[in-house]
């Protein structure tokens, strides 16, 4: 309410200067501004929170198949154990078998000791194989599991690759299609999983302006091309000014206005220069609170076009 307020004193003052046309369009602007940053900030972060969420439950579910792995392992040790035992006392009644057969003509003394010994071990012999039996059902039900939970794994390992391969080409064709404007103050980088072209004001604007220059709209245009059919994809269109105080009485009227205004001129270029989605994009302002360098003036007036992918795919993964 209190910027409210403000922006109207401040517009009060200046009509007598601005045409009211003038003065509709830019009170209309900024407010489509405002309601867009807000909207492209909580999708922002929903796809951040999403993307938190996936890597937590890729950990959880690398984890499990480690852990399944190590008691395959242990069980199978087990089971082969158990079967060795098995084939030693199969061997051991046979023995007694034979002994029993020797013995019986000695005496029905002799003959009743090796009948409950043969007894005892046959016993055993039922036990130990009960056991097997249960091991090697365990054995096959963990075996069926690990092999559910590498094939999630592997599915979601292929479609991190995917999206890694995909935005290494993309960064690729970037840094191609903008060779031209390198040494202009523009610059390509890939990290944190996302794409950043960052251009500096001097290859965009005249001081204090929101006019996109010449050489400036040839660059945006060639990255637009790049990127209009791109699907899976969201963009960031960042203004971010120095710590130089902006005090005018029209607009833009301060750093948070400037670096407003400055990203909306960027994105204004890309839909009108190609065939982009608009759901895609989002303008936003940073004024001179993220600097790049606190000593450059000139580096930290800029725009940074932060391209991310759309993580759906790996969260449906996650989410099966």
């Amino acid at each position: 309410m209190t910027r409210f307020l403000s922006i109207l004193l401040g517009l009060t003052l200046i009509a007598s200067c601005v045409p009211a046309k003038k003065y509709k369009d830019l009170v209309e602007k900024e407010k489509l501004c405002s309601e867009e940053l807000e909207s492209y900030k909580t999708s922002s972060l929903n796809y951040e929170g999403k993307a938190t969420d996936y890597m937590k439950r890729y950990e959880v579910l690398t984890k499990e198949v480690e852990i399944l792995k190590a008691d395959t392992a242990r069980m199978g040790q087990d089971f082969r154990m158990f079967q060795a035992q098995c084939k030693k006392i199969n061997l051991e009644n046979k023995a007694l078998e034979a002994q029993f057969a020797n013995y019986r003509k000695t005496g029905e003394l002799t003959t009743a000791g090796l009948q409950k010994d043969l007894e005892s071990k046959n016993l055993e012999l039922q036990r130990k194989q009960d056991v097997l039996n249960s091991l090697e059902k365990d054995l096959s039900a963990k075996e069926r599991l690990l092999a559910e939970r590498e094939a999630r794994v592997n599915e979601l390992e292929e479609a991190i690759k995917r999206k890694d391969e995909a935005q290494l080409q993309l960064k690729d064709r970037v840094a191609k299609a903008l060779v031209g404007f390198e040494k202009k103050g523009l610059s390509v980088v890939q990290k944190n999983g996302r794409i950043y072209v960052s251009m500096e004001a001097k290859l965009l604007f005249k001081s204090g302006s929101t006019f996109v220059e010449k050489e400036g709209q040839e660059a945006i245009v060639e990255l637009a091309k790049v990127l209009q059919d791109e699907k899976d994809l969201e963009i960031i269109v960042e203004g971010h000014t120095d710590s130089d105080a902006l005090k005018s009485a029209s607009h833009p009227k301060n750093n948070w206005e400037l670096s407003v205004l400055r990203a909306t001129s960027v994105v204004d270029i890309m839909l009108n220069n190609s065939n982009m989605d608009p759901k895609k994009l989002m303008p936003a302002g940073r004024s001179e609170f993220l600097p790049v360098d606190p000593n450059d003036n000139a580096k930290n007036r800029r725009i940074e076009i932060i391209i991310s992918p759309n993580l759906n795919e790996l969260f449906d993964i996650i989410s099966k």
